[in-house]
């Protein structure tokens, strides 16, 4: 007599993510994994790059590819879903500060009710942005505050959460710094000077929600973009903070539009980050929505 052979998921999952609770979840994710009929290979993550090696090189006899961590860790898998040149449906139980992408795709935040989401939802196809060889899950941003996420430690990430990036960034402000940048996109030209710039797919950024826009949708093949101007004085710096909270665009001091692709061009090389990791520097970026590209399990 022949068995079916049993469903399989590769889960990768970064055991210092957030509080490092997910110490205390993983037999029970494991065993509920396991109770759907699913034989589990799992590999837990050990430093910056382990999640794309091991989703990249892995072999294609696997249902689903099921991550837990931040965004950070999401950002990886996705990296080695796309190098790997072959798709397998993603699962994601967010286990980090923030959980941006997490909360807009309303994924659980109990942690067990989310790997139970996994084995018994339906897969949604999700757009990702390709950010010239690299790619990234839901934000490209360059410019004040982007340095903090991945330069905040992450004991302090553990103990404060999403406040934590705020608190470092405040430390900042007396250094802000503007950049002058060319933008290209569709038959529109734009250049003047930013302090901060993000493109975005997600409902929230840095745990503030509407911060991106309204009516923000996850597979409509654009991003939203942010570009905010250099402010003259302390007051107008106050005032693009609360336009920002509220999402009440003041145009003579921010850039906001819908797009599938951009070109930002700059004479100085500029610091960006991607789903809150370290994107390099760049003079010359272009970023282009890549449709439905992965599918991710709701």
């Amino acid at each position: 007599m022949q068995f079916p052979l049993a469903k399989k998921i590769l889960f990768v999952y970064n055991p210092k993510s957030g509080k490092a609770k997910i110490k205390s979840k993983l037999a029970d994710i494991l065993e509920i994994f396991v109770g759907q009929g699913f034989e589990v290979t799992v590999y837990p993550t050990g430093k910056q790059g382990d999640a794309i090696k091991i989703v990249q090189t892995r072999k294609p006899i696997y249902d689903l590819v099921v991550c837990s961590g931040g965004d950070g860790t999401l950002d990886e898998v996705v990296t080695g879903m796309i190098r790997s040149n072959f798709l397998t449906p993603i699962g994601y139980i967010p286990a980090g500060s923030t959980n941006d992408f997490g909360g807009s795709l309303s994924l659980s935040k109990n942690m067990l009710t989310a790997a139970q989401q996994i084995v018994t939802g339906r897969n949604f196809p999700c757009d990702i942005g390709a950010f010239n060889d690299d790619v990234f899950v839901y934000i490209a941003a360059f410019g004040i505050f982007t340095e903090v996420s991945y330069e905040t430690d992450q004991d302090m990430k553990n103990v404060l959460g999403h406040m934590a990036y705020v608190l470092e960034g405040v430390k900042r402000l007396p250094d802000i710094r503007s950049y002058h940048l060319k933008v290209a996109y569709e038959d529109q030209v734009i250049e003047d000077d930013f302090i901060y710039g993000m493109v975005t797919n997600s409902v929230s950024v840095g745990g503030f929600k509407n911060i991106t826009g309204k009516h923000v949708k996850l597979d409509d093949g654009v991003f939203e973009v942010t570009l905010i101007k250099e402010p003259k004085n302390p007051v107008e710096l106050n005032q693009i903070v609360i336009s920002l909270l509220n999402r009440d665009i003041d145009t003579n001091l921010m850039y906001c539009f819908r797009t599938a692709s951009l070109r930002m061009t700059c004479e100085e090389e500029i610091s960006w980050t991607l789903d809150g990791e370290n994107g390099g520097m760049h003079r010359d970026v272009y970023i282009e929505n890549r449709h439905k590209a992965v599918e991710i399990r709701v």
